[in-house]
């Protein structure tokens, strides 16, 4: 069976998610927590969870500094976000943080058990209404990781740069002053690279980064 623990704030929400996943025949819910504190008070380290999906907003401590510390102290632990947030900002910041994978929770349970299976096996899952067609290709192998290679290898060094600090939590007004640039450069450099690589979003550009190494979680 695949353990899995439930780190929510929103009871409710939870004991349905609850319900909801232990109908699924392979999985069972280790426990349930209400936020990051509470999680950790719980945790076994003889009895680990495969898997821990993660809400983001929670009193106490939330699901950036959960993921954090999962990172930290158990980066085997698979995390899949389920949260109400779907701005850039928060999705980057808990790619950063090693998460596996993001969906929205007006999410359908068949694409919930969907989205557990892939995480489950350390492979990344998003919303496709978050991400567009980047996404549902890199997610059904439509792209090959030789294309990503092949387009990487093909930026220019500035552009490859640009990458590197997309990743950050820095706006573009920001990275144009790391980079000793204009702000007006750095919107060419995004543009430019939202036509080579075919991705329409700072999150599409992450996730490409990702994939080819540009970065490491």
């Amino acid at each position: 069976m695949k353990k899995i623990v439930l780190v929510d704030d929103h009871v409710l929400l939870r004991n349905g998610l609850s319900g909801i996943i232990g109908g699924f025949p392979d999985y069972t819910i280790l426990f349930e927590a209400d936020n990051g504190k509470d999680f950790i008070r719980q945790l076994d380290a003889a009895n680990l969870p495969d898997l821990v999906l993660l809400d983001v907003s929670m009193p106490e401590m939330n699901g950036y500094e959960t993921a954090n510390w999962l990172l930290n102290n158990y980066p085997n632990i698979n995390i899949l976000v389920l949260s109400m947030f779907n701005d850039e900002r928060s999705i980057i910041k808990m790619l950063q943080y090693g998460a596996k994978g993001y969906i929205l929770k007006d999410i359908k349970p068949v694409e919930l058990k969907q989205a557990l299976d892939t995480v489950y096996e350390s492979k990344m899952y998003f919303n496709e209404l978050l991400y567009g067609n980047l996404v549902h290709n890199i997610k059904n192998g439509v792209c090959e990781p030789a294309d990503h290679y092949q387009k990487l290898i093909s930026l220019p060094e500035r552009e490859k740069e640009f990458l590197k600090w997309v990743c950050t939590e820095k706006t573009l007004k920001e990275i144009a002053a790391e980079m000793c640039l204009s702000p007006r450069t750095i919107d060419g450099y995004r543009d430019n690279l939202f036509e080579k690589l075919n991705v329409t979003s700072r999150v599409g550009l992450v996730l490409f980064a990702l994939r080819t190494e540009v970065v490491k979680l």
